[in-house]
């Protein structure tokens, strides 16, 4: 039997519906400013507090200045990727566990940027003495890294070592980058135009690298907002 009470109970809910999707319509459309990032990625590192007239300013951790050499035989330093978000991260060319894995994500990655001035990356070898320039530019051919936007760099052990642990804070070990000592991380660390860290991945799980993919379009949005302001 046909319920007219029903019936008004269906007209209603659809046109409940009808106007909350309009509202989210409008709201997208002419409220909300679609240039402005979703959400702001957080920012790593140790933090110093300063107040002043009342405010407290605070100072965020920045990856410090480095000097080594990429697989051109070229000295990379910070201000190679002045004006750049960078994904960065250690590896060794004869490894045979995590680094091929690793370097096949990041290659991944590299490949959705590739040409994108904006965006670099910077893998560290944390096996020098091995991973001589010509090495380095074997394994970087391998992973097409052929545009100068990808830097796999060596240098001194305890450099390497030392910016690995405070600078991008991606070995929690203690470590003065002697002969016995090893770093082994499958971690990458995405770095804004700022020399702050913004966020760590696991570089052999693809999902999470589908995330710094994510956080790749948040920050360059983020940048790109500020920009226009």
């Amino acid at each position: 039997m046909f319920s007219i009470k029903g019936s008004k109970k269906t007209i209603f809910v659809n046109l409940f519906v009808l106007l909350l999707a309009t509202g989210v319509f409008f709201y997208a459309f002419f409220i909300h400013d679609n240039s402005k990032p979703l959400r702001y990625l957080a920012i790593f590192g140790p933090k110093e507090y300063e107040s002043k007239n009342g405010k407290v300013d605070t100072t965020y951790h920045t990856v410090p200045n480095f000097h080594f050499t990429d697989q051109d035989g070229k000295v990379i330093t910070q201000k190679d990727f002045d004006g750049t978000i960078y994904v960065t991260d250690f590896f060794f060319t004869t490894c045979h566990s995590i680094c091929p894995v690793m370097s096949d994500q990041m290659e991944r990655v590299y490949n959705k940027y590739k040409n994108n001035k904006e965006v670099k990356f910077l893998s560290h070898t944390v096996d020098p003495e091995i991973d001589s320039v010509e090495q380095l530019k074997a394994y970087a051919l391998k992973h097409n890294a052929q545009n100068g936007q990808w830097h796999f760099v060596t240098g001194e052990k305890s450099e390497l070592y030392g910016i690995a642990r405070k600078g991008y804070f991606l070995d929690a070990q203690e470590g003065d980058g002697g002969p016995d000592d090893f770093i082994h991380t499958q971690n990458f660390a995405l770095i804004d135009k700022d020399k702050r860290i913004r966020g760590y991945y696991d570089g052999i799980d693809s999902s999470d690298v589908d995330q710094l993919i994510r956080d790749i379009e948040l920050l360059l949005k983020e940048y790109h907002f500020k920009e226009r302001k």
